[in-house]
């Protein structure tokens, strides 16, 4: 028969379902899946290992706090919720997440000193599910602490400090994607600066060109529809059929003219398809904000003697600043995104990497192109957030 105790623990409600329900499938993760794999070399698949059966004397001197860490959070989900428990809970998975990449770090350091120097340790599919829920956890509770944009901005400063600390300190270095790095390190700088050029060379033309546009067809309903017709068809081709179609064009134009440089592969083609893909986003983003601008306005800003070049500028482009640069946050991202695709054409970038892991089955080369990728796309999204945030607080 069961104890009082155990009883009134049965009958307690579950107050925080989200967190509950993260935390079980953390567990179920952690326990019910390979948190790492461990393979002859980098060519060969891995063995899933059983975290429980990895752990030895320092693997269980960095499970038990980790333990700890997850009966404060089981307990989290049962108590009411209040903004100083959803700050404890979000430092709390912020401690959990750096406790599963150094006890993957130690625990890869061990199996590695038995190995011969070809054996690859990888993290599991438990390790990349229980981090990715783990960080849902800290965001969400995060959000929920209801904290101060500097006070956010602090605890994941803090974050990435501990997690850049643990890989300054070599305590991840035995991981296979740390190895693959250290062995393509200048080939891996050298893709992350093409990466970023071919961006940033792609966004250029499309907001010189885009801008214009997007004024034009937000005053012009009748050379909108087949604009946006003409750019929704763009966007309907596949990335990798647009490549293709540019490769003989410009092959051919470069056999016309040897000396301007063009030619049907590398960066060129890269650029211009992912410039075409970018004009939609941008074009209907200005045209958009140019129309929700309030008619009264202008014709307010009109009654003050405003030429229609001042009221443009002074009103209506500040006016349509918000939708615009939400545009633009996703047009960034989209091409951070797309520019992968132009390796197969002989643009380079992360790309090139991640198809070269493809192609050899070796899948911590891929996550060496992927994660950086991923990181970039973060990184502009968070940029253009942030660039949003101050638009909006400043007065007007």
């Amino acid at each position: 028969m069961a104890s009082p105790a155990a009883r009134r623990w049965r009958r307690q409600p579950v107050l925080q379902p989200v967190l509950a329900l993260l935390l079980a499938g953390l567990l179920a993760a952690l326990l019910g899946l390979p948190f790492l794999t461990l393979a002859p070399n980098r060519l060969v698949t891995g063995q899933g290992l059983a975290l429980l059966g990895l752990l030895d004397g320092t693997g269980w001197a960095l499970a038990a706090p980790l333990a700890a860490v997850l009966a404060f959070l089981a307990a989290a989900a049962l108590a009411p919720p209040r903004r100083a428990l959803h700050a404890a809970s979000a430092a709390a998975a912020a401690l959990l997440l750096v406790g599963l990449m150094a006890l993957a770090g130690v625990t890869a350091a061990r199996l590695s000193a038995g190995q011969s120097s070809l054996a690859r340790v990888s993290l599991g599919g438990g390790f990349w599910l229980a981090l990715l829920l783990t960080w849902a956890v800290y965001a969400d509770a995060l959000a929920r602490a209801a904290l101060g944009r500097w006070q956010r901005a602090g605890a994941h400063a803090a974050l990435l400090l501990a997690l850049a600390l643990l890989l300054a300190g070599g305590a991840l270095d035995a991981l296979s994607l740390l190895k693959e790095f250290a062995n393509r390190q200048a080939v891996f700088q050298a893709a992350l600066w093409r990466h970023g050029q071919i961006v940033l060379t792609a966004l250029a033309p499309a907001l010189l060109i885009g801008l214009p546009l997007g004024v034009a067809a937000a005053g012009r309903p009748r050379l909108a529809r087949p604009l946006f017709a003409l750019l929704n068809g763009i966007q309907t081709l596949p990335s990798i059929a647009l490549f293709g179609l540019l490769i003989g064009p410009l092959a051919w134009l470069g056999q016309a003219w040897p000396g301007w440089g063009l030619q049907g592969i590398g960066l060129l083609p890269a650029v211009i398809a992912l410039t075409l893909y970018a004009l939609l986003p941008v074009v209907h983003g200005m045209a958009a904000g140019l129309q929700q601008v309030p008619a009264a306005v202008l014709d307010a800003a009109t009654g003050m003697g405003m030429n229609p070049r001042q009221r443009f500028w002074q009103v209506a482009l500040p006016l349509a600043l918000p939708v615009l640069l939400s545009a633009l946050r996703l047009t960034s991202v989209q091409v951070v995104g797309l520019a992968v695709v132009a390796a197969l054409i002989g643009a380079g970038g992360l790309g090139a990497i991640i198809f070269q892991g493809l192609l050899s089955s070796a899948l911590d080369l891929v996550l060496l192109g992927v994660l950086p990728v991923v990181g970039l796309a973060l990184a502009v999204d968070a940029g253009f957030g942030l660039l949003e945030r101050r638009l909006a607080l400043r007065p007007a």
